[in-house]
């Protein structure tokens, strides 16, 4: 058959040999498209529709990976495995810059110049498992919007959306999923008197708020996740203004995790350095550990390279510098793009560690052991 292949395209013009091998791969494409689905990680695929349930079909170029493979978006609910442990004895996956979608048009109908994080909306990120979020909140046209922008002033060219409507969106989910836990960790440039309790208390969020008073501020343990379940205080809200836990009782973050450098300084392989606000990765009077992964430029092709291996090996090397403690929010640029496992691998490796103390989460039982 190779032969008469061979002879046939011998017989024919370089034209008419680039046709037919232009068609014959169009055919093997669509009859991949059309007798493969549910591809399983790792395998070729053409299309998103040809891979399982929380899988795409990427590639990944900054790695030299040119082939398109099925890659993991979703990474194992801890839910599905124990409810029982406190909440810091859980590890999430986080989003930088949660709102800072690809492709938005500001609401103010203004082109966005301003840096993008994302690929999808938030309530596509909780689908896909995502349950902290990093959102920048300034005051901008007599409201709080979320922006992306400097020197704490929001601009039409740096403005995205009011943050209502993102919350509302994150409102949408913990109303219909009477068992999960969703974080927001703030960046908070909102001056305006209450800002952020009227822009909460408009959301509708306010009832599932975890009050500060519950939170351990000596390094003890944190409620169950079944209690927090049970109270309905599933909204962990956290601010970068010290201020307003006294103001508006939202907790201040550093005093209650760690958090390594953002940016290029918290990429340097075999470091973890504490970022200037927080205190030392290894002051375990805070019980969370919070590691970020990206770069100061947010970069969508490299975002697959970052995502995959290096992410591994920085989580475990925060896991040293935090006084041998798995981080409890993993966040990320661009969480989708990976080389293979990616962010939820990383995810899944901190929760197998701390739930079930082995790296494969698959393997954890519900009883908390390994088998």
């Amino acid at each position: 058959m190779i032969l008469l292949l061979f002879s046939f395209l011998a017989k024919k013009t370089m034209s008419q040999r680039l046709v037919f091998l232009l068609i014959a791969l169009l055919i093997h494409s669509i009859f991949l498209f059309e007798i493969s689905s549910a591809l399983k990680e790792g395998q070729t695929c053409v299309l998103n529709e040809n891979c399982d349930a929380g899988l795409q079909c990427e590639t990944c170029l900054a790695n030299n990976n040119f082939r398109p493979r099925c890659s993991r978006t979703q990474p194992i609910n801890p839910i599905s495995k124990v409810k029982g442990l406190p909440f810091n004895k859980y590890s999430w996956l986080t989003t930088h810059n949660s709102f800072a979608r690809l492709g938005a048009i500001s609401k103010t109908g203004s082109v966005i110049l301003a840096p993008t994080n994302q690929q999808d909306s938030v309530t596509s990120q909780l689908t896909n498992g995502v349950r902290g979020f990093m959102l920048d909140m300034y005051d901008f046209d007599n409201d709080i919007w979320l922006c992306h922008s400097f020197r704490g002033k929001c601009y039409n060219f740096t403005s995205f959306q009011p943050v209502v409507n993102v919350l509302r969106e994150i409102q949408v989910f913990l109303e219909k999923n009477s068992d999960e836990v969703v974080t927001i960790i703030i960046e908070d440039y909102v001056n305006s008197p209450k800002g952020l309790t009227k822009v909460f208390n408009a959301a509708g969020l306010q009832k599932f708020m975890f009050p500060v008073t519950r939170m351990p501020k000596n390094g003890g343990d944190w409620p169950t996740l079944d209690d927090m379940i049970q109270q309905n205080q599933r909204l962990l809200v956290f601010t970068s203004d010290r201020s307003k836990e006294a103001t508006e009782g939202i907790a201040y973050q550093w005093n209650y995790m760690v958090e390594n450098q953002y940016g290029n300084g918290g990429l340097k392989e075999g470091e973890c350095p504490n970022r200037a606000q927080s205190a030392a990765m290894s002051d375990k009077s805070k019980s969370l550990v919070l590691v970020n992964h990206f770069p100061d430029a947010p970069d969508l092709i490299v975002a697959c390279k970052q995502n995959s291996a290096p992410l591994l090996e920085s989580i475990k090397t925060c896991y040293q510098a935090a006084g041998q403690r798995w981080p409890n929010f993993i966040a990320v640029d661009f969480y989708k793009r990976s080389d293979g496992g990616g962010t939820p691998q990383a995810v899944d490796v901190s929760n197998a560690n701390l739930i079930c103390s082995c790296d494969n989460f698959a393997a954890c039982q519900a009883n908390g052991k390994c088998g």
